[in-house]
C-alpha cells in the first residue's frame, strides 16, 4: 500500500511565543497582511497567540474555499461566534442544514423584480437629503460624507426593510451599531481584555444596551406586521415566504436574526462603499466628468430609475471599482471542517482560514496598477481574462451576499442622483484611511465641500 504523501505547512511568521504576530496586527491589520503575503507567497501561515491562521491570496485558494470545497469550510470560527450576540443566527453566522432552510425561505425577497420596486425610494430619500444640503445656512462648510451617506442608507434600509423611517432615529441607530461593531472587533483582537457578556462589567452593560437600542427598532417593526401590517416592505416578504421543501417559515427570533442581519448589510456596507466612492471621484475629476457625461446622455436631468441602470455602464464601472479598492467586507473567516490541501501545502483539520478581498483585489499577478483607480478596467472584454475570484466585494459560492443586486441599485441611483445636482470634494490636507473594523470604514470619517452643479 502507498504510503500517503506528507504535505508541509505554508511558511509564515514565528512572532514572538506568547502573541504570534496578534500585536503588529492589531496595530495595521492590511499592511500586516500584505507585507506577510509579499513575503511568504499564496498561502501564509501565522500565529494569533497559540492560534495558527491560514491567510489566501491567490483567487483559485479563494475559489477553493468559497466554492469548490466549500462544504469543508465552515463558520464555527472565533471570530463569528464574536458576531453572535448582534447578528444571531442569521445568514452571515448560520450554517448547515439551518442555513440553507433559512436561505430559501429568504431568496424569493430579494427576486431582481421585488428589488426593483424599491428604487423609487432611495431616489427620493436622496433628494431629500439634497434639499437638506440646499438650506444650509453655511454652504461652503464642510460636511461629514461618511454620515451623511450612513443617515442615507439607514433610511433607505429602514424603509425598504421595515417601512419605517429612521430620520428621527437615524444618529441613536447609527451610533448603537458602530459601538456593537467596535465592540466585537474589539473582543476579537483582545479576548482576554473582556469578561463573558453576563457580567456586568461597563463596556459589557453598553455593548447590550447598544444591541437593545437595535433589538427593539427590530422587534417592534415585526410586532406590528404580525398584527397586520401590510407593508410592500422585505420584512412582509420575509413574513410570508416559506421553504418549497417543508412549508415552514421563520419565527420571530429568526425573523430578528435575518432582519438584523440585511440590517447591518445594507446599511452599515453600502454606506461605506458610496462615501469611498466619493472620495475617489474627488480624487480623479477626469472620471467624475465621465460620469456626469454619462448621466446627462442617458438621463437629460431626470430622475434615475431601476429601468436606467443597464445603459449607465460607466457609473456602474466606477462603483465596482471603488468596491475593489475598498471593498466593505474586506475580511471572512472560515474553519477547515476536515484536513485539506491547498496550493500543495496542508491546512489542517480545525484550522482558521482568512480570506481578504482587500488584498486580493490588490494581487499584482492579475491587476495592473492595483492601487490605481481606473474603472475601465471593469470593461466586460477585459474582466473576461480574470479568475472568478478575483473580484469579489460580495463574497463568493453558494454563501455570495443575497443582497448584492439591491446593494448595487442602490449605489447606482444615489449616486446618480446626487452627481446631478451636487459635486464633492476632500477638504485641503484631509488623508482618507481605511479603518479595518468588521466593515472597511474611513478613519475619522470623511469631510468634504458639498457644492451644487445645476
Amino acid at each position: 500500500m502507498a504510503t500517503p504523501r506528507r504535505l508541509p505547512a505554508p511558511p509564515g511568521p514565528k512572532g514572538s511565543p506568547i502573541y504570534g504576530i496578534l500585536r503588529e496586527y492589531r496595530k495595521d491589520p492590511l499592511g500586516t497582511m500584505f507585507k506577510n503575503v509579499n513575503t511568504y507567497g499564496e498561502i501564509v501561515r501565522f500565529p494569533f497567540g497559540p492560534i495558527y491562521y491560514y491567510l489566501l491570496w491567490h483567487p483559485d485558494h479563494v475559489q477553493h474555499v468559497l466554492q469548490n470545497n466549500h462544504r469543508n469550510y465552515g463558520k464555527s470560527t472565533y471570530s463569528w461566534k464574536k458576531m453572535r450576540p448582534l447578528l444571531g443566527m442569521g445568514l452571515l453566522t448560520s450554517e448547515g442544514d439551518f442555513w440553507l432552510r433559512q436561505r430559501r425561505i429568504a431568496q424569493p425577497a430579494f427576486h431582481r423584480e421585488r428589488v426593483a420596486g424599491f428604487g423609487t425610494t432611495m431616489t427620493d430619500l436622496t433628494k431629500e437629503m439634497l434639499d437638506a444640503w440646499d438650506r444650509r445656512e453655511k454652504p461652503d462648510a464642510p460636511i461629514d460624507v461618511a454620515v451623511e451617506m450612513m443617515r442615507l442608507t439607514l433610511r433607505v434600509v429602514g424603509k425598504t426593510l421595515l417601512s419605517v423611517d429612521m430620520a428621527d432615529k437615524s444618529d441613536e441607530v447609527g451610533e448603537a451599531l458602530t459601538y456593537a461593531l467596535k465592540q466585537i472587533m474589539e473582543r476579537i483582537h483582545e479576548p482576554l481584555s473582556f469578561l463573558p457578556l453576563f457580567v456586568p462589567t461597563l463596556e459589557n452593560r453598553r455593548y447590550k444596551k447598544a444591541i437593545a437600542t437595535l433589538d427593539a427598532v427590530v422587534m417592534d417593526a415585526i410586532r406590528a406586521r404580525r398584527a397586520g401590517g401590510k407593508d410592500e416592505d422585505l420584512l412582509s416578504m420575509l413574513l410570508h415566504s416559506k421553504d418549497d421543501e417543508t412549508g415552514e417559515s421563520m419565527s420571530d427570533q429568526q425573523l430578528r436574526d435575518e432582519v438584523m442581519t440585511i440590517f447591518l448589510a445594507g446599511y452599515e456596507t453600502t454606506s461605506n462603499a458610496l462615501t469611498w466612492t466619493w472620495y475617489l471621484l474627488s480624487k480623479h475629476p477626469q472620471a467624475e466628468r465621465q460620469v456626469r457625461k454619462e448621466l446627462e446622455t442617458e438621463l437629460g436631468g431626470r430622475v434615475p430609475t431601476m429601468a436606467d441602470l443597464g445603459k449607465l455602464r460607466y457609473t456602474r464601472m466606477v462603483i465596482q471599482e471603488s468596491m475593489r479598492l475598498f471593498p466593505p467586507a474586506w475580511m471572512t473567516e472560515r474553519s477547515a471542517i476536515g484536513e485539506d490541501e491547498i496550493g500543495g501545502f496542508r491546512i489542517p483539520k480545525g484550522a482558521a482560514v482568512l480570506v481578504s478581498s482587500y488584498i486580493t483585489h490588490r494581487h499584482p499577478a492579475f491587476w495592473e496598477n492595483p492601487e490605481g483607480f481606473d474603472p475601465e478596467r471593469f470593461e466586460p472584454s477585459r474582466m473576461k481574462s480574470l479568475p472568478r475570484f478575483a473580484y469579489f466585494p460580495f463574497g463568493g459560492g453558494p454563501r455570495q451576499c443575497i443582497g448584492n443586486e439591491f446593494a448595487m441599485m442602490e449605489a447606482m441611483l444615489i449616486l446618480a442622483t446626487v452627481l446631478q445636482r451636487y459635486t464633492l470634494h476632500l477638504i485641503p490636507g484631509k488623508t482618507a484611511e481605511p479603518e479595518p473594523v468588521i466593515t472597511l470604514r474611513p478613519k475619522g470619517g470623511m469631510p468634504m465641500t458639498a457644492r451644487r452643479v445645476d
